[in-house]
C-alpha cells in the first residue's frame, strides 16, 4: 500500500487540496472557489462556513477523481491565510463573517489603543507595528461596535485552525500565526497574559498553541462522510500560508528567503534568532527555532488579476504573460502602484491606493499589463532594501505562487531586485508545505530539511538582465517618489 500526505491551502479566493507522495510528487489536485464581502469602504470579510464548504467539495472531487484510497493518507496538513478573527461561541458556532487580512475597519481601534498604550511597549512583545490588519484589533473591534459578539465569543481561531476544528472538532492555534496578536511574546513563543490584560483581550478567548507539524486530532466520522475520507487520519496544527509555502519552497535554513508570488506579494527571510523591525512582520516559521521576517504587500498576483477581471476578461494568464513580453522594460513609462488595499509594510498606510501613471494616447493593454508586474517588483524590492537595512540580507529567491509560472514576470522581479531567482514547483508549494508538517508530524519524514532535501526541486533558475538595470532603477525611484508625493491626496479621499 502506497503513503500519501494530504496539503489544504486556504487562500483568499479559493482553496487547494494535493495529496503528494513522499518524494514531493504531486498524485491528485483539487480546488474550488469562494466569495470576499466588501460591505463597507475598508471592510473585506468571509464566511468561515464557505471555506469549509469549499474545502470539503474540493478534497471530496479530489479523491473521487484520483482513484486513491483513503487508508492510504498518512496525514493531513492545513495552511491559511493570516490575521482572521473567527469568533465562535461555547457550542462552536461561527458568530459572523470574519474580517480578513486586508481588511482595515479597526484603525480607529488602532489610534485608541496607541494613545493608552506606547507603541514601542507592544513592539517590544509581540516585535510587530501596530495596525488595522492585524488579528487583535478585529477582536477590539468587535468589543466596540459588536458587543453582542464580543459577549457571546469563547474562542478567537484563525483561518487554518477553524478548519482543523471543524475537521478533528479541536480547538488549536498554531505557532506561525501568533504574529497577528500583540499579545503573543514573539520571543518565547507564548501568550502575555499581562499584555492580553492590558489590551482588553480575555486570555481564555485564546487557544493554546501548539507547533505547527504537531497533530492536533484525528479525522471525525461527520468530516470524513462531507471529505470522503477514512476517519482517524491525523490533522496537524498547520500554519500561516506564506510560511508553508516558504518551507514547500524549501527555505528551511536561516538566510534562505521565499519570494511570494500569490494573491499577495512580498518575501520571507528565514533567521535564526530574533530580528523585529517595525517596517517588516516578524513571526515564526512553522519550523521550529526559526523565524520569519517578512515584507508583505497587498499588491501581488491579485492586483494582476483586478487587471484581467477590469480590462481584459477575454484573456488568461498566459495571454497577459505574452502581451507584458512584447512591451519594453519600464512599460513605455507608465508606472503602477499596486495598493489596491492600502498597503502593508513597509510603508503600513491603509488609506494608500492604486496608481497608473504616465499613461497616454499611446499606451495599450501591454504596457499596462507589463506595469502591474514592475509595480509590484517594485513593493518587493522596497521589502528587500528595508530587511537589508534591518541587518538581513536576501540573496538567491526561491519564488512560489501562481505568479512564479509567467516567465516575463519572474524575469522583471529578477531584474528589478537585482536577485537570482529559483523557481521550484510553484503552483503546489503552499500545499507541498502544509503535507510536509504532516509529513513530520507523523514520522514520515524524520527532519525538516530531510523533507525539504526529499521533495522540493528547482525548475528552472532566473538571472537578472543587465541590460535593464538602469531602466528600472529609474522607474523605482518613481515608484517611490509618486507614492510619497500623493500620500497626501490619498488620505484626503
Amino acid at each position: 500500500m502506497k503513503t500519501y500526505l494530504m496539503g489544504v491551502d486556504l487562500g483568499t479566493s479559493s482553496c487547494k487540496t494535493a495529496l503528494f507522495e513522499p518524494d514531493g510528487r504531486v498524485a491528485a489536485l483539487g480546488g474550488a472557489d469562494y466569495s470576499v464581502r466588501y460591505p463597507q469602504r475598508g471592510w473585506a470579510e468571509q464566511d468561515p462556513e464557505e471555506w469549509w464548504d469549499g474545502i470539503c467539495r474540493a478534497i471530496r472531487g479530489m479523491m473521487e477523481s484520483s482513484g486513491i484510497s483513503p487508508a492510504e493518507i498518512a496525514g493531513i496538513g492545513v495552511d491559511g491565510q493570516s490575521w482572521s478573527a473567527i469568533a465562535l461561541d461555547a457550542a462552536g458556532q461561527v458568530l459572523c463573517p470574519t474580517p480578513i487580512w486586508t481588511d482595515t475597519r479597526s484603525a480607529d481601534i488602532c489610534r485608541e489603543t496607541a494613545e493608552r498604550i506606547p507603541e514601542r511597549e507592544l513592539f517590544d512583545i509581540c516585535g510587530n507595528p501596530v495596525q488595522p490588519g492585524y488579528t487583535w484589533p478585529k477582536i477590539l473591534w468587535y468589543r466596540k461596535h459588536r458587543p453582542e459578539v464580543f459577549e457571546q465569543t469563547e474562542k478567537i481561531l484563525q483561518s487554518n485552525s477553524y478548519i482543523v476544528y471543524r475537521m478533528t472538532g479541536e480547538i488549536t492555534q498554531d505557532l506561525s500565526q501568533g504574529y497577528g496578536l500583540a499579545c503573543f511574546d514573539m520571543r518565547r513563543g507564548c501568550w502575555s497574559g499581562e499584555t492580553c490584560e492590558r489590551l482588553g483581550i480575555p486570555r481564555r478567548m485564546l487557544p493554546e498553541l501548539m507547533p505547527s507539524h504537531q497533530v492536533a486530532g484525528r479525522l471525525t466520522a461527520e468530516a470524513a462522510e462531507r471529505c470522503g475520507l477514512q476517519a482517524g487520519i491525523p490533522v496537524v496544527a498547520g500554519g500561516l500560508d506564506a510560511a508553508c509555502g516558504t518551507l514547500g519552497a524549501g527555505v528551511v535554513s536561516s538566510g534562505q528567503t521565499q519570494e511570494q508570488g500569490g494573491q499577495a506579494g512580498g518575501m520571507s527571510i528565514c533567521i535564526g534568532e530574533y530580528a523585529a523591525d517595525p517596517r517588516l512582520i516578524l513571526g515564526f516559521h512553522v519550523v521550529p527555532g526559526r523565524w520569519l521576517l517578512q515584507g508583505g504587500t497587498t499588491g501581488g498576483g491579485g492586483a494582476l488579476k483586478w487587471l484581467r477581471e477590469t480590462m481584459c476578461p477575454e484573456l488568461d494568464f498566459v495571454a497577459m504573460s505574452a502581451l507584458a513580453e512584447s512591451a519594453p522594460a519600464g512599460s513605455g513609462g507608465v508606472v503602477f502602484l499596486p495598493y489596491m488595499a492600502g498597503e502593508r509594510s513597509p510603508i503600513w498606510d491603509p488609506k494608500a491606493c492604486g496608481v497608473f501613471f504616465g499613461l497616454n494616447f499611446g499606451t495599450g493593454r501591454a504596457q499596462m499589463i507589463r506595469a502591474c508586474m514592475e509595480g509590484v517588483a517594485y513593493a518587493l524590492r522596497h521589502n528587500l532594501e528595508t530587511a537589508e537595512q534591518a541587518g538581513a540580507r536576501a540573496d538567491v529567491l526561491r519564488a512560489m505562487g501562481g505568479s512564479a509560472n509567467s516567465r516575463i514576470w519572474t524575469q522583471i522581479k529578477a531584474d528589478v531586485t537585482g536577485r537570482d531567482i529559483e523557481v521550484p514547483s510553484s503552483d503546489t508549494a503552499t500545499t507541498l508545505g502544509a503535507a510536509i508538517l504532516a509529513g513530520v508530524g507523523t514520522g514520515v519524514y524524520d527532519s525538516f530539511e530531510a523533507a525539504a532535501e526529499q521533495t522540493v526541486r528547482v525548475s528552472r533558475s532566473v538571472k537578472p538582465n543587465p541590460e535593464n538595470q538602469e531602466t528600472y532603477d529609474r522607474g523605482y525611484a518613481a515608484y517611490r517618489e509618486l507614492y510619497e508625493s500623493l500620500k497626501g491626496l490619498m488620505h484626503r479621499q
